[in-house]
C-alpha cells in the first residue's frame, strides 16, 4: 500500500532539514520537499534540492517565483507603504503567502494529504502558513514537526541532525537563524536575543558599517514611478525586480536599511528582531514622498490608517482574507495618479528625499509661495476661521454658563 504524501515547505535550514527525517520516521510519509526561490541571497538552491533527497525526501522541487513575488506581492506592499509597527517592511511576512500558494498547488498536483512546515510554536510563521493553507484548501491537513517533537532547543536539534548525518548550516558557535528574500534579510537567535547587546558586525551582509564606510561623499538616485510602482532608475527603464536589486546595492553601500527593533509578535511575545532592508526602505521612502505630492489631503490622511491595518493583516497571516482584498482595492484606486520622479540622497546611513516632481502634482507654487507671485486670497482666511471655529465658540459660551470658562 502506497504511503501518504506530505509536501514540506523546505528552506534547507536546520528546522526543515531535520523535519524531513522526522516526518519519515514518525509519520511514515513520503516527503516532497518544496524550496521556493524568492530571491534568497545566500543559498545555492540546487544544492538545497539535492540535500533534501540525500536526507530522505522522496522528491525535491525548486520553484523560481521571483518575478511573481515582485509583481503580485511586493508591488502591493510598496503601494501600501507596508511597515509593521511603522518600522518593519514585512520581508518574512510577504514571502509566506506566495510559498503557501505553491505548497497548495504542489499538494494538489501530487494528491498529497498533508502539508508540513518547519515553524516553531511561538513564532508568527506557523500562523501565516496554516491560516493561508486553510484559506486556499481547508481540507489539507497541516503537520508542524517543530511543535510536536521533543527537540525543544536548537542545541537538541543540532544534536539530532549530527546523529543522523544531516548537514545543516547552523552551528553551536554561530547559532543565527536567517530568513532572506528580495525584500531583505531577517536575523534572529544567539546573542541577539538579549535586547541590551549590540548586534555583532558580522551578522550584516547587505549594509556597510557607516563607522568604517569608505563612502565619504553623498550619492544621489532618481526613481521614476508609474501608478505607484517604480519603472526607471536614473532615467534608465528597468524592471521592478532590477530596481530592488540596484537599491539594495546602492543604499546598502551607504549603510542605509538596518533595523534593530523590539517587535510585538501575533502570539503575544515581544521579540528582538534585526533586519537589513536597504532596497525596501528606500523604495517606500521614495513612494511616500511622491504620494505627498500627488494625493489629496483627505485621501492621504485616510490611507495612513489603511496602511497600518494592511500591514497588520499581512503580518498576522491574513493575506488571503476578505478585508485585505478590500483594502487592496482602495489602495489601487489611490495609485492611479502616483506617477513621477523622486530624487534621493544617500550618505552615512541615511536616505533623504531631496526632490520630487509629477505631472499630477497637487502642489501649486503660486498658492504656496510668499513672494510676489502669491495668488492665495488672504482675505478669505478670516471667514474660513470664523466658520471653522464656530462650534468651538458656541461650546465656550455654554461652558461659561456653568462656571467653566477658561478651564482646560
Amino acid at each position: 500500500m502506497a504511503r501518504e504524501k506530505c509536501v514540506l515547505a523546505y528552506s534547507g535550514g536546520l528546522d526543515t532539514s531535520v523535519a524531513i527525517k522526522w516526518l519519515v520516521e514518525n509519520r511514515d510519509v513520503d516527503v516532497i520537499a518544496l524550496a521556493v526561490d524568492v530571491g534568497q541571497e545566500r543559498q545555492d538552491l540546487e544544492f538545497v534540492r539535492q540535500k533534501a533527497l540525500d536526507i530522505g525526501a522522496a522528491e525535491s522541487i525548486v520553484k523560481d517565483v521571483r518575478e511573481e513575488y515582485v509583481e503580485e506581492f511586493l508591488g502591493k506592499a510598496l503601494r501600501a507603504n507596508a511597515l509593521y509597527e511603522n518600522k518593519y517592511p514585512l520581508l518574512s511576512a510577504m514571502s509566506r503567502p506566495i510559498i503557501v500558494k505553491h505548497l497548495v498547488q504542489e499538494a494538489h498536483r501530487h494528491q498529497a494529504r498533508y502539508i508540513a512546515h518547519g515553524c516553531t510554536g511561538k513564532g508568527n510563521d506557523q500562523v501565516r502558513f496554516e491560516v493561508g493553507i486553510a484559506a486556499l484548501d481547508p481540507d489539507i491537513e497541516v503537520i508542524a514537526p517543530v511543535r510536536e517533537w521533543d527537540l525543544c532547543t536548537r542545541e537538541l536539534e543540532m544534536d539530532y541532525a549530527r546523529e543522523r548525518g544531516i548537514p545543516v548550516p547552523t552551528t553551536k558557535a554561530s547559532p543565527y537563524s536567517i530568513d532572506d528574500n528580495l525584500w531583505g534579510r531577517a536575523i534572529e537567535c544567539g546573542v541577539l536575543e538579549d535586547p541590551w547587546v549590540e548586534p555583532p558586525a558580522d551578522i550584516y551582509t547587505l549594509t556597510a558599517d557607516t563607522r568604517g564606510n569608505s563612502c565619504d561623499e553623498p550619492e544621489y538616485a532618481e526613481i521614476t514611478f508609474e501608478q505607484g510602482l517604480p519603472i526607471a532608475l536614473d532615467g534608465e527603464v528597468m524592471s521592478f525586480h532590477d530596481i530592488i536589486m540596484r537599491m539594495n546595492e546602492l543604499a546598502g553601500k551607504h549603510g542605509f536599511g538596518r533595523i534593530d527593533m523590539i517587535e510585538n509578535r501575533l502570539i503575544g511575545v515581544k521579540s528582538r528582531e534585526i533586519y537589513e532592508v536597504p532596497g525596501a526602505l528606500t523604495l517606500i521612502t521614495a513612494h511616500k514622498a511622491l504620494e505627498d505630492l500627488c494625493l489629496e489631503r483627505e485621501v492621504l490622511h485616510y490611507k495612513l490608517g489603511v496602511e497600518q491595518k494592511w500591514a497588520e493583516l499581512v503580518y498576522n497571516g491574513m493575506w488571503f482574507s476578505p478585508l485585505k482584498e478590500a483594502l487592496d482595492g482602495f489602495i489601487d484606486t489611490t495609485q492611479q495618479l502616483v506617477t513621477g520622479d523622486v530624487r534621493l540622497r544617500f550618505f552615512k546611513g541615511s536616505c533623504v528625499t531631496v526632490g520630487r516632481r509629477s505631472p499630477y502634482s497637487l502642489y501649486d507654487y503660486n498658492l504656496a509661495t510668499y513672494d510676489e507671485a502669491d495668488s492665495f486670497d488672504h482675505k478669505a482666511a478670516k471667514g474660513f476661521i470664523d466658520l471653522w471655529g464656530l462650534p468651538t465658540r458656541v461650546w465656550a459660551r455654554q461652558r461659561r454658563k456653568v462656571g467653566k470658562e477658561g478651564e482646560v
